[in-house]
């Protein structure tokens, strides 16, 4: 029998899993220009919008467990200035956004919370990443 906290994190996973896919097809769909288009002044382009979400999952989830939700050297304001200068540099906010939650979510220590034994770990960790 499945410990509920194994179901739970297999949840999660999957949700993740499923966000991040969304955004890799989307960028990969668009060209250099795409990324930096606007429908008006008002709103924000792909850039800005991938900019801030890379920000806000480092802010949550850097010291998840020992801290709480906004963190001193955010800049958010500046997460809203279009500087991306190509798609590739884009790639790489998107990554680096997605490597704090990974690591930060399926650290050894959260993994105990639930219940997870070290190689349910590792596989749950590379499928997230590599799937």
């Amino acid at each position: 029998m499945m410990k509920i906290g194994n179901v739970y994190l297999k949840v999660v996973v999957e949700r993740f899993k499923s966000v991040k896919t969304l955004g890799d097809k989307t960028i990969e769909q668009l060209s250099e220009q795409d990324i930096h288009w606007t429908y008006n002044q008002e709103s924000n382009s792909v850039a800005v919008i991938v900019k801030h979400l890379s920000g806000n999952m480092i802010s949550r989830w850097t010291d998840f467990l020992t801290s709480d939700g906004e963190k001193e050297n955010r800049n958010r304001d500046e997460e809203f200035i279009d500087d991306i200068s190509s798609k590739s540099e884009l790639m790489r906010v998107w990554e680096k956004g997605w490597n704090v939650l990974i690591d930060t979510f399926l650290t050894p220590y959260l993994i105990s919370l639930i219940g997870l034994s070290q190689r349910t770990w590792t596989s749950t960790r590379i499928s997230l990443i590599f799937y």
